[in-house]
């Protein structure tokens, strides 16, 4: 069992409510850190080890700057995450980029940051030494290149990301082979392999096997390539627990299986040097971060519903993936769950729901104080850390909120203002306007 908690009371919500009105995100500064020192704990049981978050899962440099403190490096798919990781302070080698299907200027911005680039295809081993050829004619690849494995059928996957061999992303084995062989002859001196089979998975054994596999293709790799590889990423896909009945794996069981693994497949190959790399998102920060909301209208009809003041503009996960976020009522942790109802967004979609028939307590709704619309409970949606506010929109013209960050001597900073309808507005040409 897992335990769902929130670190502010109901008395400290109103209290900040004043200058932060809901809905709103806040991450807690003092879990995250001691979750990532967890984390290096239990992983320096290798050689070496390095973290790269996935700045995909919370895109605030805020966020990043304490990681960073804390010795991790950033993974990153696209211009603006290489920039949000550099002005934290992620630089060089502690940064991977990996993209796919990219554009040839986020290539250069990647080689002109000194991150590790991951390539995702054969092709892209021609396109890359294009675009950064020297004005001499010889090439300008990194002296360090990464390649992403897609190990196929090899692998099962989950209905987040699907079959691998579904999947547009990676090198097929052969494709690698012949990949490493390639850049080798073109110069390339050191070489890293990337593997990202899993989202959201909880299955130690599955994680445990993901390392069998690349550990065995690192071997291979040596003996059909004459190349030691420098680091085996293991990518991420790494679960939490979003229901209280579910377990976290934890960090020294995972660390603990892959060093065994590590010893008896590298070790006769003489491959003892080598480092591991993750880009793990959802775990670092996922349980640490929640979505506040204020109860604003009810509805009866078929059934019962609760309407809140933020929609699946600012959390889609349930309505993307059907995903599962529990629920508390600040004030109301040990009362009874007296109702079942869907709680619900503002959006003109009917899959705007954070929960769908949930047992919760007796709801108070503004609506039944208009005047005071501050007379609605909060609602905590929890584990809302990652793949939050990151996957936020605007359709419907909706407003993305704001985030926060509970410092660890118990204040408040903003990190992200909530939108304004003029920020909606911001990229339009309304100058041109008046004359079209």
């Amino acid at each position: 069992m897992s335990t769902k908690s929130f670190p502010l009371s109901k008395a400290r919500l109103e209290e900040m409510e004043r200058l932060y009105p809901t809905p709103f995100y806040i991450y807690d500064e003092k879990a995250i850190r001691e979750n990532a020192r967890r984390i290096n704990r239990a992983f320096s049981v290798f050689p070496a080890y390095q973290e790269h978050f996935a700045v995909k899962a919370l895109p605030n440099p805020f966020i990043l700057k304490i990681l960073m403190e804390e010795g991790f490096g950033a993974d990153c798919s696209s211009l603006p995450e290489l920039l949000l990781a550099d002005m934290a302070g992620m630089k060089g080698e502690a940064v991977m980029f990996t993209s796919n299907e990219t554009p040839a200027r986020e290539y250069i911005k990647a080689r002109e940051l000194g991150a590790v680039i991951n390539l995702d295809d054969f092709t892209h081993i021609e396109f890359l030494e294009k675009i950064l050829k020297l004005p001499d004619g010889n090439s300008g690849l990194p002296d360090l290149i990464s390649c992403r494995y897609n190990p196929g059928p090899l692998k099962g996957g989950n209905a987040i990301i699907g079959k691998p061999e579904e999947a547009k992303y990676g090198f097929t084995r052969e494709q690698l082979i012949e990949g490493y062989r390639l850049l080798k002859r073109k110069g390339v001196r050191r070489f890293g392999l990337h593997c990202m089979v899993a989202s959201n998975e909880l299955s130690l054994d599955y994680h445990l096997e993901t390392g069998r596999l690349l550990f065995e293709l690192a071997v291979e790799i040596k003996g059909k390539c004459g190349l030691n590889l420098e680091f085996v990423n293991l990518g991420g896909g790494l679960g939490i627990p979003y229901r209280p009945e579910e377990e976290a794996v934890s960090w020294e069981a995972l660390a603990g299986g892959l060093k065994k693994l590590y010893d008896r497949i590298l070790g006769p190959a003489g491959l003892t040097n080598l480092a591991i790399h993750t880009e793990y998102g959802r775990p670092v920060t996922g349980p640490y971060g929640w979505l506040v909301a204020r109860a604003l209208h009810r509805k009866s009809i078929y059934r019962e519903y609760v309407g809140l003041d933020s929609c699946m503009a600012d959390l889609m996960r349930p309505a993307l993936y059907g995903a599962y976020h529990h629920i508390t009522i600040p004030g109301k942790e040990n009362a009874p769950l007296t109702e079942t109802c869907d709680v619900v967004g503002s959006l003109c979609e009917n899959n705007d729901k954070f929960a769908v028939q949930r047992k919760l307590p007796k709801i108070a709704v503004s609506a039944e104080n208009p005047y005071d619309p501050r007379s609605g409970d909060f609602v905590v949606i929890h584990d809302a850390g990652a793949h939050g506010r990151a996957m936020g929109f605007n359709y419907n013209g909706k407003l993305r909120c704001g985030e926060l960050l509970l410092r660890p001597d118990g204040s408040v900073l903003r990190i992200r203002r909530a939108e304004k309808a003029e920020d909606y507005f911001a990229t339009l040409d309304l100058a041109g306007l008046a004359a079209f």
